[in-house]
């Protein structure tokens, strides 16, 4: 895999993440996030694998839109990093949210094959 065939396979994993967000599909969520995941939220808390599953899977995090913009993409066929400005809107819980926040992910190819969300951080723009 060349980079620019990485930085697409990147890309495509970012939209297979956001229908999964959107779509609330644990499983494939589970299948995305590295078991050691370490995300850092717009509001400081870092939070691991099971925490983001489990808000998902109670339905206290809901999604109703994704919309990434500005999307950079280092890769190779190993590891990839994207950063992109996001536009979130759903709720937390009772409080509804729409967020201007800039996202950055770390993507690891494990030993099978399979690419994985290893870290990630968000800040308000």
């Amino acid at each position: 895999m060349d980079n620019t065939q990485a930085q697409e396979h990147i890309i495509g994993l970012e939209e297979q993440l956001r229908d999964a967000m959107l779509g609330t599909d644990i499983d494939a969520l589970d299948r995305l996030i590295a078991p050691d995941l370490q995300f850092t939220t717009h509001m400081g808390q870092v939070i691991g694998k099971q925490q983001d599953l489990d808000m998902h899977r109670s339905g206290l995090l809901k999604f109703r839109a994704i919309e990434a913009a500005e999307r950079l993409v280092t890769a190779d066929g190993q590891v990839g990093v994207i950063s992109a400005r996001m536009r979130l809107v759903g709720s937390f819980g009772e409080a509804p949210f729409n967020l201007d926040l800039r996202c950055t992910r770390t993507w690891r190819r494990a030993s099978d094959g399979q690419w994985q969300i290893l870290a990630g951080h968000m800040s308000v723009v």
